[in-house]
């Protein structure tokens, strides 16, 4: 989900599946190279379709490729004969068979197009929410404290998220000239691996607040400023280490193009496998969590004094389901060009907006929050006023937690 990929250029998409389709079927030609006779019409690849052996007289079909669902559809048919003087032209054309016509809507100008337009007012939405959170949480000093420190990291991964996706986006597609599907610049790369680091954070912090929450209902964070610095470390300091592993990989291995298309690569789990670990991780601690809270919030074991404690901790935890990236565990061990359309939606369009939903859940409907600005409000009319209004000296937060 990182945004920008060159997945949203057709072009791109397209060139990719005949490539995957090209090696698989020069593949399939050399394991059977010797196992036909010469009398008939050899395997080949036509640029678009593999066709596979066939005996003199024989009409081989097969449908439209995959590759057409971009302009028209796939589920025309395509044959050829094979003659004695070799395989005939394939009838109907393809251009015919797999209604590609002049009206076909290029999904460039349409569904591509759409998705970036929505992930882009979503990243932006986003990052001017989480920026107002951030100054809040930073301006008030009574919102200092352990929980809102890892909030204010959370929301700081967001807001790099959010521009790594600008500043890829205004590498790969700064010009309707560039090829984008051969674009090899070290600023291309760079924004590429700048982006990986970003949404490796974001997994990484929101591992942090399942920690932490786990730590808080287990009662073990005693030493908070020490465990501060370890998450700091697991946070900001663990995506550096497999991102440089990461780039020296490619530059040594496979540095080809814009370091952006992973298809068959396997550097591309030095980026990946940490964040599926963390998303693992995630669930399991989401589902320790719950069984904690279920325990914790007995009314026969519960103590009053703590109750509003754990409801509190218990509105965190249905808070954080969303952003605990299990949906994406589906998307994760699946192949990269798997439905693209479901990906492309579910990973930038509606991951775009995730910033957003956190600044508000964390930060603007926050009672504490909420409280503190209330307060600053009516000391702002008593300073104004000279009246001092009921509630204005209110009061510190109750635990440094």
């Amino acid at each position: 989900g990182s945004g920008g990929r060159r997945d949203l250029h057709p072009d791109c998409e397209y060139i990719l599946q005949l490539e995957r389709e090209e090696r698989h079927c020069l593949q399939y030609i050399a394991e059977h190279d010797n196992n036909h006779s010469t009398l008939g019409c050899l395997p080949f690849w036509d640029s678009v379709v593999c066709w596979p052996y066939a005996a003199v007289g024989e009409m081989i079909n097969t449908t439209c490729p995959a590759v057409f669902s971009f302009w028209g559809n796939n589920t025309g048919s395509v044959s050829r004969n094979c003659t004695s003087i070799g395989w005939s032209r394939p009838f109907p054309p393809y251009h015919t068979a797999c209604s590609v016509g002049d009206d076909v809507p290029i999904p460039e100008d349409s569904y591509f197009a759409t998705v970036k337009l929505i992930y882009t007012i979503g990243y932006g939405t986003s990052l001017v929410f989480l920026f107002i959170a951030v100054v809040i949480l930073l301006l008030f000093r009574r919102l200092h404290c352990a929980r809102n420190y890892i909030h204010i990291q959370l929301f700081v991964t967001f807001m790099l998220k959010a521009v790594a996706v600008f500043i890829k986006d205004a590498t790969l597609f700064a010009s309707d000239d560039t090829n984008h599907c051969t674009l090899s610049t070290a600023a291309c790369k760079a924004s590429v691996a700048f982006c990986h680091y970003c949404v490796m954070t974001n997994f990484f912090w929101l591992l942090v607040e399942a920690l932490y929450l786990n730590s808080l209902l287990l009662s073990s964070f005693h030493h908070y400023r020490r465990c501060l610095l370890g998450f700091g470390l697991l946070g900001w300091g663990v995506p550096i280490i497999f991102t440089v592993i990461w780039i020296g990989s490619r530059v040594y291995f496979e540095d080809t193009e814009c370091w952006d298309i992973n298809e068959d690569s396997p550097y591309w789990w030095i980026v990946k496998g940490p964040i599926v670990v963390s998303i693992g991780v995630n669930f399991i601690l989401f589902l320790n969590i719950i069984k904690i809270l279920i325990q914790k919030l007995n009314p026969r074991l519960i103590q009053f004094n703590n109750s509003d404690h754990y409801r509190r901790l218990t509105k965190s935890t249905l808070l954080l389901i969303p952003l605990f990236g299990t949906p994406y565990m589906v998307f994760n061990f699946l192949p990269d060009y798997f439905n693209v359309s479901v990906r492309l939606w579910f990973e930038l369009c509606m991951g775009s907006f995730q910033g957003l939903i956190v600044a508000i859940l964390y930060c603007f409907l926050n009672q504490e929050v909420q409280k503190e600005i209330h307060m600053r409000w009516l000391r702002w009319q008593e300073n104004s006023n000279g009246v001092v209004l009921p509630g204005a000296k209110g009061s510190q937060m109750d635990t440094h937690f």
